[in-house]
């Protein structure tokens, strides 16, 4: 497969015409996050209510986010194979978002459970072809600042969702209330999204003077890459063993909780920001600094009162926002336009499996040792240090090599 650059490339594709795509994207997934992040906020009990156990609790949540991740490879693959990046897009916001009113229609565990599955299902189809269409534009803006925007943004959302819940639930109106309520912003989002579809047919042509890179295959950077984010994956506990220590510890009281996680998505919005800028200035040994601050959450969150706590949350929240934006950006300067979708599939994929392996183990350990579940969360996150530190010396060697070929 041969890398082409359009020559006719329409005059108002500008570098103001890219932030308005990355923007319109981030205002889709602010809306689409208070949709189900609305939904998650209340999903275990909801199920409890209709009478499931806490095993099938905890199955429908952990399948979910694996069939979530794997899926995410083939969603790649046929983005990059098929080039119908909107299509796929559609499809998966349509299914991620339209799960979440149907849960108020429910009526027994088991549909609620499918549901739940489903709306994991369509995300899954929709973040590769979407980062894809986001690494276009972001060539223009910045790659980390363009990341880094459409993260906050999306963070804004995440914030908002659970809040409107909350006040659902306070107000004693009930969680199929509460599930028919998220359908506004789940409207809202498809609305905004089929706008960028009218505005921005063709969002490849966002990225201008695409430099002539190998297609056969992925350079050994991405997967050193791959390698040092799976440990940072498998080191990061879940906020549900946060909150669940929270509780059992008495660190925060109960009615605290959801606010320190609001508090970590506030921090995460923000250090989408403050670090997407400052890894388009500085590159990817940015993300060995951001692994050494946000090793010293477990420590704070599993071993501490409660201002050792809150504290460890900001910085739980600042390894989010990096992970969410800078990890996502870099992959964009690393692949071929071409080639993207499938790198975002395969990244996501391993983030996924790996995450999950390490809260799989951290849980086990939580049982047996706190002190050895912290030890676990540190040294395997420090250990992906020195990796992104290799991946910037390997980045630097190939445009050296692509320099003097050129």
């Amino acid at each position: 497969m041969e890398s082409r650059v359009s020559t006719n490339t329409p005059p108002n594709l500008s570098k103001a015409a890219a932030v308005r795509f990355v923007v319109l994207l981030g205002v889709v997934s602010l809306f689409a996050d208070a949709t189900y992040e609305g939904a998650r906020s209340i999903a275990g009990p909801y199920l409890a209510l209709l009478g499931a156990s806490g095993t099938v609790v905890g199955f429908v949540a952990g399948f979910g986010e694996l069939v979530g991740y794997g899926l995410r490879l083939v969603s790649g693959y046929l983005s990059d194979r098929t080039r119908r990046y909107w299509a796929i897009t559609l499809v998966g916001y349509t299914v991620n978002l339209l799960a979440v009113p149907f849960l108020a229609l429910a009526g027994r565990w088991e549909i609620a459970a499918a549901l739940l599955i489903g709306e994991r299902v369509g995300k899954a189809l929709r973040n590769p072809p979407r980062d894809a269409m986001l690494s276009y534009a972001t060539k223009e803006t910045g790659r980390g600042w363009g990341f880094g925007l459409h993260e906050a943004l999306d963070q804004i959302g995440a914030v908002i969702g659970p809040l409107i819940v909350t006040a659902v639930i306070a107000s004693r109106r009930g969680y199929p209330v509460a599930f028919a309520l998220l359908a506004i912003p789940a409207v809202l989002a498809l609305s905004t999204l089929l706008a960028a579809r009218w505005l921005y047919p063709r969002p490849q042509d966002l990225e201008t003077a695409t430099p002539e890179l190998k297609t056969a295959g992925f350079p050994r950077a991405y997967w050193t890459y791959l390698a040092a984010v799976a440990l940072v994956a498998a080191g990061y506990a879940d906020f549900p063993l946060i909150a669940y220590h929270f509780g059992k510890a008495s660190t925060v009281p109960t009615t605290w909780i959801p606010l320190l996680y609001a508090v970590a998505m506030g921090v995460d919005g923000l250090a989408a920001l403050l670090f997407g800028r400052w890894f388009d200035r500085a590159g990817i040994p940015i993300l060995a600094a951001v692994a050494l601050l946000s090793a010293l959450f477990a420590p704070l969150v599993f071993s501490g009162g409660f201002a050792l706590a809150l504290l460890g949350m900001a910085l739980w929240g600042l390894g989010m926002g990096a992970q969410e934006s800078v990890l996502r950006a870099a992959i964009a300067g690393m692949v071929a336009p071409e080639r993207r979708g499938s790198a975002y599939g395969i990244f996501n994929t391993g983030y996924g499996l790996f995450w999950f392996l390490g809260s799989a183990v951290m849980g086990m350990l939580y049982d047996v040792s706190l002190p050895a579940l912290i030890a676990f969360s540190v040294v395997v996150q420090l250990a992906a240090a020195p990796l992104f530190l290799v991946v910037a010396k390997q980045l630097r060697k190939e445009q050296e090599v692509t320099g003097r070929a050129g």
